[in-house]
């Protein structure tokens, strides 16, 4: 899909603010109500906007422990790393998961309660996946950049 500067702005709008109305939304991108939702409703079905949530701080609930973990297989094989993703996809301290090039095969992101919550995390879920031959953590001390916008 071909995005025009409307379309970005109604993207930018949109990522500051998920929930406001389409009046709203029109005002702020110079457009009408109708052609702004009908833009808005493309973008949907196009798979731009894939989906609205909230966004949610961590250590409100109770998630004050950040772990970086990079982690490395013994083999990486199609069937390995699709066991691999499968499973940590599963685990609801897993933020976000990535394929990786370099020394690890992946990198986590996982949010747990307490550095007690991430050692049993690690012990009995992450490092009981068939394969995982190496892992490596880090802790954040505290976040300098958080973003959720893209820079559309």
């Amino acid at each position: 899909m071909q995005l025009d500067e409307i379309d970005r702005r109604i993207l930018k709008q949109l990522q500051h603010d998920g929930r406001m109305t389409n009046q709203q939304l029109s005002e702020e991108v110079g457009l009408s109500p109708s052609p702004c939702l009908r833009r808005l409703k493309q973008l949907e079905q196009g798979g731009v906007i894939t989906r609205y949530v909230a966004l949610v701080d961590p250590e409100s609930v109770g998630l004050d422990v950040t772990a970086f973990v990079r982690v490395r297989l013994d083999q990486q094989d199609d069937r390995h790393l699709a066991a691999f993703e499968e499973a940590v996809a599963g685990f609801s301290e897993v933020m976000e998961c990535y394929l990786m090039t370099g020394d690890a095969d992946y990198q986590l992101r996982v949010l747990v309660p307490s550095l007690g919550a991430f050692e049993d995390f690690l012990r009995f879920r992450l490092t009981r996946i068939a394969g995982v031959a190496q892992v490596t953590t880090s802790f954040a001390l505290r976040p300098t950049v958080y973003r959720t916008a893209l820079p559309v």
